[in-house]
């Protein structure tokens, strides 16, 4: 599913490439840097997501927990999950997912946020195998769902993006 061509950034519509790119530079960042808080910030407006990323931020600066932020994105992923209609044969794999959501969270509160990314692309691929079957397995599936949908699309993209392209085991 997340296999990315060396050009992937090409696929995005052009009102999302800029933003895209200051996240993920088609010739990556200089030893030692990464992108600034404020791409971060402006591909989560893009995403639609800009002002849970700012509450998020917030939380983190001022030391609180992000445990409240958290409970609700492990419930409405569990939601997403549950609701999403798949094949008999593919109600094990449902069950799998689900059974990963935990150890991703506790990963987060912990602060192993390596970790956790690693987890993250693992359910992001088979979150698109759930909804989209075979079709997220191919090398072309951030553009089919930029053409579904251009903010899922992106989404998807990112997702590719921050797992390096590797496939999850």
């Amino acid at each position: 599913m997340f296999n990315r061509p060396p050009s992937a950034s090409k696929a995005l519509p052009r009102e999302y490439r800029s933003t895209a790119e200051k996240l993920f530079p088609p010739k990556g960042f200089s030893k030692g840097k990464g992108p600034s808080i404020g791409a971060a910030e402006s591909f989560a407006n893009t995403l639609g997501v800009g002002g849970d990323y700012k509450r998020l931020w917030n939380i983190h600066k001022s030391g609180q927990t992000t445990g409240d932020f958290l409970n609700r994105f492990q419930n409405n992923l569990d939601l997403l999950i549950q609701k999403t209609w798949v094949e008999k044969s593919d109600e094990a794999r449902k069950e799998a997912l689900l059974d990963k959501i935990p150890p991703f969270i506790s990963r987060i509160e912990k602060g192993d946020y390596s970790g956790a990314l690693e987890e993250f692309g693992a359910i992001l691929q088979e979150l698109a195998y759930l909804f989209f079957g075979v079709q997220s397995n191919k090398d072309d599936f951030s553009e089919y769902a930029l053409r579904i949908d251009p903010q899922m699309g992106l989404f998807w993209w990112y997702g590719g993006q921050i797992n390096g392209g590797r496939e999850a085991s």
